[in-house]
């Protein structure tokens, strides 16, 4: 795959101690890339230095194999889609988007047929004579995408684009983003801190942790296989329990469970709801309380509390729930665990 963005060793550092260090980044070209992370992780100190928005203090930034370290954000071959819409209210939707492309000194024609098109692409057709006002959050957020796409950047950036919309249209908009982005083909750089949207939107995704990256990789394999005990805290649910490797083994009580890497003394042994599993031995398994069943559609979220270990979550089939009850004693066992060194 070609590489359409390069960020290298990228520092970029506030007087508050806050922002990121040796950030080094390859983006495909054609491809989908979030960066993930809790407030003040440095996403989108990485976001708009690559948009020229920030001076970085030392690294470069490359696109289709030119640093535009020097130039500024109108001169770089990107445009950024921000959380505000950013429109202007006395402006037709049509004005909106025609604003960036007469500055670029482009024809009356060529404006109206480009218009139509990423209209068309972006799901509101025949809106140029609305003004913003007339149009919902959701239809507010595809005209401020529209403006972007106009400019046909090389990169396109967005900065947590749908976070001022309720749960169901960021989900709609989820998808459209990756239609959008399929049916063009172009490099995009998404930054947000929700990882459902994460997980859901990426080819690749890069969790930052305290101004540095923890793990780049694809959704599956940073779910399934998170690098450490950070990443595993902060994609997906999780639980976890105090265990002790004991001969390249991790012990919980009296059940052994495998052990991958160099890992000694006390570790944290961690398990997906989805790979808790009921038994009915004890032998095979550590002793719990029921302490909850909720219905969730298709499965069932059973809490359970381990006494010595706090409360652990399960995901089952709903239709395996049914003899079970608030106080109920069970034995729990995990079909797939993964171990880290205790912090």
């Amino acid at each position: 795959m070609t590489t359409q963005l390069s960020v290298q060793q990228l520092t970029k550092r506030y007087k508050t101690g806050d922002g990121v260090t040796g950030i080094s980044l390859d983006v495909g070209k054609g491809e989908l890339i979030t960066l993930l992370g809790p407030s003040g992780c440095g996403k989108t100190t990485v976001l708009r230095s690559i948009g020229g928005f920030l001076e970085p203090d030392s690294g470069d930034i490359l696109i289709e194999g030119r640093s535009v370290l020097k130039l500024p954000p109108e001169k770089r071959p990107t445009s950024m889609v921000f959380q505000a819409y950013n429109l202007w209210p006395h402006m037709t939707v049509y004005d909106n988007l025609a604003f960036g492309l007469k500055i670029r000194k482009q024809g009356k024609a060529e404006i109206r047929k480009a218009i139509t098109e990423v209209l068309e692409l972006v799901r509101l057709p025949n809106s140029e004579n609305k003004y913003p006002s007339e149009l919902s959050g959701g239809q507010q957020q595809r005209v401020a995408l529209a403006r972007s796409l106009l400019l046909k950047p090389a990169v396109l950036l967005l900065d947590e684009p749908f976070s001022a919309l309720d749960a169901k249209l960021r989900h709609e908009m989820r998808e459209e983003l990756r239609e959008i982005q399929a049916d063009s083909g172009l490099t995009m750089v998404f930054v947000t801190h929700d990882q459902e949207e994460a997980l859901s939107l990426s080819d690749r995704i890069v969790v930052m942790n305290h101004g540095h990256i923890e793990q780049i990789a694809s959704p599956q394999v940073i779910y399934d296989s998170p690098q450490s005990l950070y990443v595993a805290q902060f994609i997906g649910k999780m639980n976890f329990l105090k265990g002790v490797v004991d001969g390249g083994r991790v012990r919980v009580d009296h059940m052994e469970f495998t052990a991958a890497g160099k890992l000694s003394g006390d570790v944290t042994l961690a398990v997906r709801p989805e790979d808790v599993t009921f038994v009915s031995d004890r032998e095979e398994g550590l002793s719990g309380v029921v302490k909850q069943v909720m219905i969730l559609g298709h499965y069932a979220e059973v809490t359970v509390d381990l006494k010595t270990h706090g409360v652990i979550r399960a995901f089952q089939p709903r239709q395996s729930v049914d003899e079970l009850y608030s106080g109920k004693v069970l034995n729990v066992n995990f079909s797939k665990t993964m171990a880290f060194q205790s912090m």
